[in-house]
């Protein structure tokens, strides 16, 4: 699987997550971490990420895992012939719960990773697929049981083996808060990546 991880919505190299696509490409997009937000607000967001992305040449399909919650097995069918699967920022706990309950952990661990793929989002869709989600509640409320009550997941995916602080040094209404998300990862012997918004990172 190839990665474009951004802080900030596309951030400043489209062109560049375009360049990891094959021609006319199949897209979903996901953003469920947005779900804590207003109707108004959340709409908002997909909006600009969907303009975003079609400013590109992408025309994503919205994919609400909400829908596949105890259906792995279609969720697998649907990503099957999928290019990009492009995630939005939010709120780390509630995307985390959205894509356990849906399967698409497993999918994307067990399955996806093994191919050409392409994953690519911004913020908490970075941040999901870290070792460990300790760290983000500096940030990000833990506990908002969106879908049920639930217990907080603290383990994340674990597909790179570092804490991501977006927003750094950015103005962002969340930079502050990433100054102390990174003091904690200091304290605690954590590697880290901080990147500011526009910077993108692509492996």
């Amino acid at each position: 699987m190839k990665y474009y991880f951004s802080s900030f919505k596309i951030g400043d190299e489209p062109k560049k997550l375009k360049s990891l696509l094959p021609d006319n490409p199949q897209a979903v997009y996901i953003s469920n971490g947005l779900d804590f937000a207003s109707p108004e607000g959340k709409k908002k967001h997909q909006d600009w990420d969907l303009r975003e992305l079609k400013e590109i040449g992408i025309v994503a399909e919205p994919l609400d895992l909400r829908e596949y919650f105890g259906k792995q097995n279609e969720l697998r069918n649907k990503l099957e012939d999928v290019d990009l699967i492009y995630v939005s920022g939010g709120n780390v706990y509630d995307l985390r719960i959205a894509i356990h309950l849906s399967g698409f952990d497993q999918i994307l661990c067990n399955d996806l990773v093994k191919t050409d793929k392409v994953y690519a989002g911004y913020s908490a869709a970075v941040c999901v697929l870290s070792p460990t989600l300790k760290g983000y509640h500096i940030v990000d409320k833990p506990d908002n049981k969106l879908y049920g009550d639930h217990e907080t997941l603290w383990d994340g995916l674990g597909l790179i083996d570092w804490q991501f602080a977006p927003h750094f040094n950015s103005d962002h209404s969340e930079s502050e808060d990433i100054n102390q998300e990174i003091a904690y990862y200091e304290e605690h012997n954590m590697k880290y990546r901080s990147l500011k918004d526009g910077d993108v990172i692509i492996e």
